[in-house]
């Protein structure tokens, strides 16, 4: 006796052809999206990540995975723009939860608290909402030094007061410990237009390909069909 065992697949190529079209068009949305991003502060370039079973089951084996390398550091006029020459993410608190960003772009309220350009608050080390001690006359009496630590100039006492550590952690939730923190500049995205341009041609080569054999399938189905209805 023989046992014959396996696994066999075979599916029409017009099936193939369009979820394969399907699956580029979404990475070309990937770049595109990119490419958008590439004047945006603290934006980080997604990557797709295509696994071995994307050619059977499209678009459900297609992800992305971030690009957490350092974007381009520029000199910024606002004392409040903050940003961080290492890997890590500022702590923001929003009404959907606690949400990790690169946009160091803060502000203060009458009342002393740091926000985020949404008004959301902007998180300690230990998972609070700062609020400076006093509220400064100008922003340039904020000083940040470069572990995240921000102190404010006080009149009455003529000296810094301190407002607690930014909450600076890596993708896993974990404290930064270096994370080289820079006052008064702005980090803008890590995207580089001409490798985007690059990765489309292969895409967009690939998108044609199956976009004739789709052709080619759907024309001689319609041969079939036609033959079909003669003979009948």
């Amino acid at each position: 006796m023989q046992i014959n065992g396996g696994v066999r697949f075979c599916e029409q190529g017009m099936k193939a052809s369009i979820r394969a079209m399907h699956v580029q068009s979404e990475i070309l949305g990937m770049i595109n999206e990119n490419v958008i991003g590439f004047d945006k502060v603290g934006y980080q370039r997604r990557e797709p990540v295509v696994s071995s079973f994307t050619e059977f089951i499209g678009v459900h084996g297609l992800s992305s995975t971030v690009d957490d390398q350092v974007g381009r550091i520029m000199v910024s006029k606002n004392p409040l723009d903050i940003t961080m020459a290492n890997k890590g993410y500022f702590q923001i608190q929003t009404p959907v939860g606690v949400q990790l960003t690169r946009d160091g772009r803060f502000k203060l309220d009458r009342e002393g608290n740091l926000l985020n350009l949404e008004d959301n608050p902007v998180l300690s080390d230990a998972g609070m909402p700062i609020k400076l001690p006093v509220v400064p006359d100008n922003p340039a009496q904020v000083v940040v030094n470069t572990k995240g630590k921000i102190s404010v100039y006080s009149k009455d006492s003529n000296r810094l007061l301190d407002a607690g550590y930014l909450g600076i952690v890596d993708s896993n939730g974990m404290a930064v410990l270096d994370p080289d923190v820079k006052q008064g500049y702005n980090e803008y995205s890590n995207v580089s237009i001409q490798n985007e341009f690059l990765a489309v041609k292969p895409v967009v080569r690939n998108f044609e390909a199956n976009r004739q054999i789709f052709l080619i399938e759907s024309s001689n189905l319609q041969k079939v069909i036609s033959q079909l209805g003669s003979v009948s």
